[in-house]
């Protein structure tokens, strides 16, 4: 497949725009707020030991200086932009001497690896699911899992991890009640670590599975019903096609491309897309750092996160319009 040096120029610049764009209201919104995170941060660290300090006043000036946040709004602007670009990060306001990179490293490894594993197993056993449910050659008793997948997808990922932490890890305690990995466990390498952190993410990745499957088998479902009574399944059931291949290679293949751009926009979110299921389960992912940094307003944190978040939406979108046409082939960029 050959793609026209044109369309990708325009579809890089496109890219380009819309990384500006969100990360120029990303610099500007946080600056809304009256708060001052430095002066908070300080003051906190000084009132642990009881009493404000004289200079204090000064101090809060010093280390405005050293992050910047005492020069004008534009040459902050201009400054962020730059470091943008060259994916410097800085240093994080509540974790000083942290940079935002090192907490960024520690945290995305444990959202990454939760929310891609979550993320393929909903969308293949829904899809699958949901073109089962529509096919007109299936069980019939497969109709009867459209109420229950209704009823998941509809259910945010939050409330059902608090139904599962109740009855799972509350009152019939199979499971732990949260956390990455139990108490007193030095992280390593080794099976019993590893083991340990699997029992943990059980809870949050099945909490994220039952609700995300419902909204992939009823979105597959409703594609499917459109396809079903297209033209070009009259034809391939009329030339005597075996029904396995009229159901995958005819009708879920032009079901699926809808499908797939919900998937793609589903992996750039992964990075951020279970704050709220990563903080009811004490969970040390992204999320959760995410969640912290907006409650201490950490600027560079706040920044550095959401510019990831961006770029990965941006390129995930920029793939997804190079492959449309290895999908279905009767999308020609030519």
């Amino acid at each position: 497949m050959r793609y026209p040096p044109a369309f990708v120029l325009k579809r890089l610049i496109l890219l380009l725009m819309i990384v500006w764009t969100a990360a120029t209201l990303n610099f500007f919104i946080p600056k809304l707020t009256p708060r001052n995170p430095l002066r908070e941060k300080l003051l906190e660290d000084a009132s642990r030991g009881g009493y404000i300090p004289p200079g204090f006043n000064e101090m809060v000036q010093g280390y405005e200086k050293k992050f910047g946040l005492d020069q004008p709004v534009w040459k902050q602007y201009l400054t962020y932009m730059g470091d943008m670009a060259r994916f410097d990060l800085g240093y994080s306001i509540s974790n000083f001497p942290k940079t935002v990179g090192e907490l960024i490293g520690e945290a995305i490894p444990w959202t990454i690896g939760l929310l891609t594993v979550t993320t393929a197993l909903a969308f293949l056993i829904g899809t699958l699911l949901g073109a089962l449910i529509a096919w007109s050659r299936s069980p019939s008793w497969l109709n009867y899992l459209v109420a229950p997948l209704l009823t998941l997808s509809a259910i945010p990922f939050y409330l059902l991890a608090l139904i599962l932490i109740y009855f799972v890890a509350f009152q019939w305690k199979l499971l732990p009640l949260g956390g990455g990995y139990s108490f007193g466990i030095v992280p390593s390498f080794s099976a019993a670590f590893i083991f340990d952190v699997m029992k943990h993410a059980i809870l949050p990745a099945l909490s994220i599975i039952l609700a995300s499957t419902g909204g992939w088998a009823i979105g597959m479902r409703g594609m499917m019903v459109t396809v079903q009574g297209e033209d070009y399944m009259t034809f391939a059931e009329a030339k005597g096609l075996k029904p396995r291949r009229l159901f995958f290679r005819y009708a879920v293949r032009n079901a699926l491309l809808p499908q797939v751009t919900g998937l793609a926009l589903s992996l750039s979110f992964i990075v951020s897309g279970s704050v709220l299921v990563e903080l009811v389960f004490g969970f040390p992912g992204i999320g959760t750092l995410l969640a912290r940094s907006v409650g201490q307003l950490d600027y560079f944190l706040i920044y550095g996160i959401v510019f990831i978040i961006i770029v990965a939406i941006g390129v995930a979108m920029f793939i997804m319009d190079m492959i449309y046409p290895l999908l279905d082939p009767r999308i020609s960029y030519e």
